[in-house]
């Protein structure tokens, strides 16, 4: 899935992000220099791709005798 950060500004000039496709922390990690540079944040509310956790690759290799 695509990794996507959407800025959404009101007729009022509130900016809202939302990111997609990101999960767990990272999210905030990736958007954090939009939120930078946009001011303070007023609220935050995390989905549900922020409470799961990102499928990570590993590796098991056998032991040699």
């Amino acid at each position: 899935m695509k990794q996507i950060i959407e800025v959404i500004v009101s007729p009022k000039g509130e900016a809202k992000i939302e990111t997609k496709g990101i999960v767990g922390g990272e999210c905030r990690q990736a958007s954090r220099f939009i939120e930078q540079a946009l001011g303070a944040q007023v609220r935050e509310k995390l989905t549900a791709e922020f409470h799961q956790h990102q499928a990570r690759d590993q590796t098991i290799k056998e032991g040699q005798a």
